[in-house]
């Protein structure tokens, strides 16, 4: 049995010299107040694993594991007046960065790759998420008259269901306004929803060799060009697949030919119409794409329901980006140990047993391949006793 706790064996997963680097690069120890930037990180990533409800769950949790922390890597538990200072100006991009680099690190594990489709191109799901605030105590969150709200402009890789990018505005900005900064990698496809249905925004993506597959809008005025063959005796939920072009302004903004492609979603029963700049691949493959789509909304489910996100430990603006970039680099390191898990972890199910048994001191990699003890069989005794021996 190993002397060090499952949190600390996590904890070493982590390529600390890149968050050194970062810290030197952003020069986020220079006031630490006797609290530095990797204890920093360790106490907010305790807070979503524990699911800690406030400073003071986190300071105490932490004070009352002293030893248990030996192994963390020189982690000093913080006061609770310490913890909200830092988180008050410590700089929120640090921990941004490091994301970025553990999702580099550790989302190239062979159990993030997907193989439902054939194609080449890499994949990526396009959506936003509002976070709901309270106005009185974020002032700076404007959404409504009387609610606060920051949205999260989120860009999935399929492969993994981690996000490669992540825009944070305020609830006011558009979907797609939040969605002209994001990477674009030549050849990948990006799926997104009906909001997305900019065609400004979708012209940019073609002009850098990005292809598209988008739920139009049901006022898109079009002439249709050509119509494709439907295929003969599979698919019969595809309705229509034809080459169109728009007409009247929007046309200004997008001149190319599209590809429209409109499905039967007999669960919701309701025809589903799609665009897309891909004109050869089958329109079964467009449809599945599009499909495919609501793996965004599980993530966006996840870390919402199982990491401490929809509410906060502070009310300044910084504070708030801290908790939400240490709760991506929680859901990051919680779906790597999914990943590397023989057993069959539901993700709920992995931070549920995490959360109990944080401080056991139990080897990580069996507890994740074997969590529950097996059963021994009862001894096979063929032979009974006599009850009169004559």
């Amino acid at each position: 049995m190993p002397n060090i706790s499952l949190f600390a064996q996590i904890i070493q997963k982590l390529d600390r010299s890149i968050f050194k680097k970062l810290v030197k690069e952003h020069q986020t120890d220079k006031h630490q107040k006797g609290f530095d930037s990797w204890s920093h990180l360790i106490s907010m990533l305790f807070c979503h694993l524990a699911k800690s409800q406030s400073l003071r769950d986190i300071s105490n949790g932490l004070r009352s594991a002293t030893g248990n922390l030996n192994h963390l890597g020189n982690v000093h538990p913080p006061t609770k007046s310490n913890l909200g200072y830092q988180n008050q100006h410590r700089a929120w991009e640090l921990f941004r960065d490091y994301y970025y680099a553990l999702q580099k690190q550790l989302g190239q594990q062979a159990g993030f790759k997907q193989v439902k489709f054939r194609i080449k191109s890499k994949i990526f799901l396009l959506d936003a998420t509002t976070i709901s605030l309270c106005l009185s105590l974020f002032d700076w969150a404007k959404y409504k008259t009387k609610k606060g709200a920051v949205k999260l402009h989120t860009l999935l890789d399929f492969d993994g269901n981690l996000p490669v990018y992540v825009n944070i505005s305020d609830g006011k900005t558009a979907d797609n306004k939040g969605a002209y900064d994001i990477p674009l990698i030549p050849q990948s496809v990006i799926v997104a929803d009906r909001f997305y249905n900019d065609f400004h925004l979708l012209n940019v993506w073609d002009s850098n060799q990005v292809f598209f597959v988008i739920r139009h809008k049901e006022n898109l005025k079009f002439t249709v060009i050509k119509e494709n063959e439907l295929p003969e005796n599979r698919h019969q939920h595809i309705l229509k697949d034809e080459i169109i072009e728009l007409t009247g302004k929007t046309k200004e903004k997008y001149a190319k030919k599209l590809r429209r492609v409109a499905v039967w979603d007999e669960k919701n029963e309701q025809v589903i119409e799609l665009i897309t700049n891909q004109m050869t691949w089958s329109c079964n493959t467009i449809s599945e794409l599009y499909k495919s789509r609501w793996d965004i909304e599980i993530f966006f489910r996840d870390i919402k329901q199982l990491l401490h996100i929809k509410s906060f430990i502070g009310t300044s603006s910084n504070a708030v980006m801290i908790q939400i970039w240490t709760a991506l680099i929680s859901i990051l390191i919680l779906k790597y140990l999914k990943a590397i898990a023989k057993y069959n972890w539901y993700l709920s199910n992995l931070v549920a047993f995490l959360r109990i048994n944080l401080f056991v001191k139990i080897n990580l990699q069996k507890w994740l391949d074997e969590p529950f003890l097996k059963k021994e069989k009862p001894p096979n005794i063929g032979i009974q006793g006599v009850l009169f021996d004559f």
